[in-house]
C-alpha cells in the first residue's frame, strides 16, 4: 500500500503540526508492506529559527521530500505566497505518481484542499486530519469587512474540501458539531493530540535555583494565543514575586514587545529546540497556556496542553469553551481563568499547588505513540477500499 502523506510542517520543526505529523509517520512506517511518501517543506514556522535538514532523504520505506519555502514573516500575505508555492511543487511532484489513499493534516485548511484537489482527480480515499476550523476562526480574527468579502470563497473551500474526503479526524471533539451538521456523507474520528516520548523522560537533574518563582509559556505569539492583552495585566499584578518568562515567536510578537515595555519582570526568548524546552519546562514553576477571546476557540484543544500536564507542573490556563472543560475534568493541579481576565488569572495561580505532582493516569490515557498507533490503524483500513 502506498500512502501520500501532506504536512505542510514536518520535522525538525517546531510546531504542533511537525510532532503530531512525524509521530504518526514513524508509526505508519512499523508495517513493513507500506511504502510513505511524505511531501513537506523546509523548516520555515519560525524566521528566528532555523535548523538545517536535507531536501530529500529515505528512511527505510519512507521517503520525504521538503520544498523550499520563499522567506516570510508569518504574516497572511507571505502565507499566501508560501502556501502557493507548497501547492505547485506537490502538485508537479504527484502527477505521475500513484497512490492507494492521501492523508493531509491541516490546521488552515489548504493543505486539507490540496489533498482533496489531488485525490479527485486521482480517484483514490482521502483521509483529512483537522486540528482547527479556518473558516471559523478566520470570521473571528479579520476585520468585519475583509471577513465579508473572503468567507465566500473559503467557505466554497471548505465545502469543497470536506465534501470530498472519505474520512475525516477532528483532533478536538469540540468541532463535532460544526463538521456533522454541515459534512454528513463521511464517517469521523478523534483522535487527539499526545504526549511524545521526550516529554515521559526524567528531567528532574536539569533545575537551577531562582531567586523568584517563575510562570513559563513556550510557544507561538500570534493572535491566537492573544498574549499581549493578558501579559501585562498579569505581570502587574504578581508584582516582584513572580518572574514570567516567554519563549516563542510569531505574528505578534511585536505588538508583545511594545506592550511589556516598562515590564521588569516579563522577560522574551527566541524558540529553542525539544532538549532545552524540556529544561525550561523542569525550571519552571507554573506552565501557562492563553487562548484569545474568540468565539472559534471556544471549540479548539491546544496540543500545548498535553505536553505541559505530561511534566507534573503546575498549569494555569486562560481559555474557554471545550479546551477549560478537558482541563478541568482531565488535568490535576490545573486551574483556568477567563481570556484576557487578569483578575481570575491571579486568584487562579494563587489556588495552584507549585509542587511538581504525578499525573500518570493521565499519561497513560494520551501518549502520542498509543495515540498514533490507532490511527495508523484507521489510515490503513481506509487505504484498502482500493485494494
Amino acid at each position: 500500500m502506498k500512502v501520500l502523506v501532506l504536512s505542510f510542517y514536518y520535522s525538525p520543526d517546531l510546531c504542533a503540526g511537525s510532532f503530531r505529523t512525524t509521530a504518526l509517520v514513524e508509526q505508519l512506517k512499523k508495517n513493513k508492506e507500506m511504502d510513505i511518501e511524505v511531501i513537506t517543506t523546509m523548516p520555515n514556522r519560525y524566521s528566528s529559527y532555523r535548523q538545517e535538514t536535507l531536501s530529500f532523504e529515505v528512511d527505510g520505506n519512507v521517503s520525504i521530500r521538503r520544498i523550499s519555502l520563499p522567506e516570510h514573516k508569518s504574516g497572511m500575505v507571505d502565507q499566501i505566497k508560501s502556501f502557493s508555492k507548497y501547492y505547485m511543487e506537490v502538485m508537479k511532484i504527484v502527477k505521475k505518481e500513484n497512490y492507494d489513499i492521501i492523508f493531509s493534516t491541516s490546521s488552515r485548511l489548504f493543505t486539507a484542499f490540496l489533498g482533496a484537489r489531488i485525490s479527485k482527480n486521482k480517484k483514490i480515499p482521502l483521509y483529512l486530519d483537522i486540528r482547527d476550523i479556518f473558516v471559523d476562526t478566520l470570521n473571528d480574527v479579520l476585520n468585519p469587512y475583509l471577513s465579508k468579502i473572503v468567507n465566500p470563497l473559503l467557505s466554497a473551500v471548505e465545502k469543497y474540501t470536506f465534501s470530498n474526503a472519505t474520512h475525516i479526524n477532528l483532533v478536538s471533539k469540540g468541532f463535532s458539531d460544526y463538521f456533522e451538521s454541515r459534512f454528513k456523507n463521511t464517517t469521523y474520528s478523534w483522535f487527539t493530540n499526545g504526549i511524545d516520548n521526550e516529554f515521559l523522560l526524567d528531567n528532574q537533574n536539569s533545575s537551577v535555583i531562582k531567586n523568584k518563582k517563575q510562570i513559563l509559556y513556550a510557544g507561538n505569539i500570534g493572535e491566537g494565543q492573544g498574549l499581549h492583552k493578558i501579559i501585562p495585566k498579569l505581570a502587574n499584578n504578581i508584582g516582584s514575586d513572580y518572574e514570567i518568562l516567554i519563549v516563542g515567536d510569531g505574528g505578534r510578537k511585536d505588538i508583545l514587545v511594545k506592550s511589556i515595555a516598562g515590564c521588569n519582570n516579563v522577560t522574551l526568548c527566541e524558540p529553542v529546540n525539544r532538549n532545552e524546552l524540556l529544561k525550561l519546562y523542569n525550571n519552571a514553576d507554573v506552565l501557562f497556556l492563553h487562548l484569545n477571546d474568540y468565539s472559534a476557540f471556544e471549540k479548539v484543544l491546544p496540543s500545548k496542553i498535553f505536553e505541559y500536564a505530561a511534566t507534573g507542573k503546575p498549569v494555569l490556563a486562560g481559555v474557554s469553551g471545550f479546551a477549560s472543560e478537558f482541563i478541568t475534568s482531565e488535568v490535576d493541579n490545573a486551574e483556568v481563568f477567563y481570556p484576557g481576565d487578569e483578575k481570575m488569572a491571579f486568584s487562579a495561580l494563587n489556588k495552584l499547588n507549585l509542587e511538581t505532582i504525578n499525573r500518570k493516569s493521565f499519561i497513560d490515557k494520551y501518549r502520542r505513540d498509543n495515540i498514533m498507533t490507532e490511527m495508523s490503524n484507521s489510515i490503513v483500513k481506509f487505504g484498502s477500499i482500493n485494494d
